[in-house]
């Protein structure tokens, strides 16, 4: 029931209006978001890097609908690449074709984001494409492979486990040796095209890991870069420790490398186990997020764990 209400709340734009003029939710978003300017989320990475994680930084925006907003946010993520090349981060950079152009047209969206890409080749850097909503995914999966058919190897999609489809998605798209970061999901999506049980969804991104280390052991193991700015194939995002327990315990069984795959969490959230992983040798990445557009991966934090709110709550009255 939550979820529901607050990935409701995430598409109605008065309640954005509203919420983002409140200090303490803006506080509160702070948990999740490393700040409005990059400068924050570079002293954030910083932070991480020296405790041997690595980070992908994102510039938070999604469903421009304009073309001076999508040049906007390319300018942006441009900036944000020089700046990770400048300060020596060891990150690379996660963002959402929504943002740059899909749904104005998929021309414009595959324009910008081959500037992106050449960018992001100049620099020896990686940019990682966000899965969105259902609606989308059709669209985000045929500029990914438009990208690859380009050339570009320095780009990795995102795929979801909680949709019936994906499986299907990691066999086509495998032929193209991509690169797969894998995650639950965290939309309100229809029971016609995602698993509604939690459970299932466990049991689908279970069975979605032995599918993606069966394609590591086809192929080479990737070339990680010695500052391990590119990922492993494949990146597995989840905070869920069975699910983590499930894909170590397959790794060692398949003798698969530790650096041939990444951990990867978002910035605030089970920040203990990062460290953990981390410290057993496992290549773990942290999501940081930036930006004044952090109302809606705000409200998504919420509807996947409400639990998340009372928390955030009871630490502010503490203060």
């Amino acid at each position: 029931m939550l979820r529901a209400f607050f990935i409701a709340l995430s598409k109605l734009n008065w309640a954005q209006r509203v919420i983002t003029k409140s200090k303490l939710i803006s506080r509160m978003a702070l948990r999740f978001v490393a700040g409005e300017k990059i400068e924050a989320a570079v002293t954030v990475i910083q932070d991480l890097n020296q405790q041997g994680i690595l980070a992908t930084l994102d510039h938070l925006g999604e469903d421009t609908f304009s073309t001076s907003d999508a040049e906007l946010a390319v300018a942006e993520i441009l900036h944000t690449l020089e700046v990770i090349s400048q300060k020596g981060l060891r990150s690379n950079v996660s963002l959402k074709l929504s943002q740059i152009g899909l749904n104005i047209h998929p021309d414009l969206c595959k324009e910008n984001l081959k500037r992106i890409l050449i960018k992001a080749k100049e620099l020896n850097n990686f940019i990682r494409i966000d899965m969105e909503d259902s609606s989308l995914t059709d669209a985000t999966l045929d500029v990914y492979r438009w990208a690859r058919m380009e050339g570009f190897t320095n780009v990795g999609i995102v795929l979801q486990a909680y949709l019936y489809r994906t499986e299907d998605d990691i066999k086509i798209l495998g032929k193209f040796d991509s690169t797969f970061r894998l995650c639950k999901g965290a939309y309100q999506e229809p029971a016609s095209v995602a698993f509604p049980a939690k459970t299932d969804v466990d049991k689908n991104y279970d069975l979605l890991v032995s599918l993606l280390f069966t394609q590591v052991q086809d192929v080479n193991y990737p070339q990680i870069s010695p500052d391990g700015r590119f990922p492993g194939i494949p990146a597995l995002a989840t905070h869920d420790e069975k699910r983590i327990a499930y894909a170590t315990a397959l790794m060692q069984a398949m003798n698969i490398p530790k650096a041939c795959v990444e951990f990867q969490m978002l910035y605030g959230i089970r920040r203990e186990l990062q460290k953990s992983l981390c410290d057993q040798g496992y290549t773990v990445r942290v999501y940081v997020p930036y930006g004044t557009h952090w109302y809606r991966y705000f409200m998504r934090r919420l509807a996947e764990r409400p639990a998340n709110l009372w928390f955030m709550i009871s630490n502010l009255f503490k203060k």
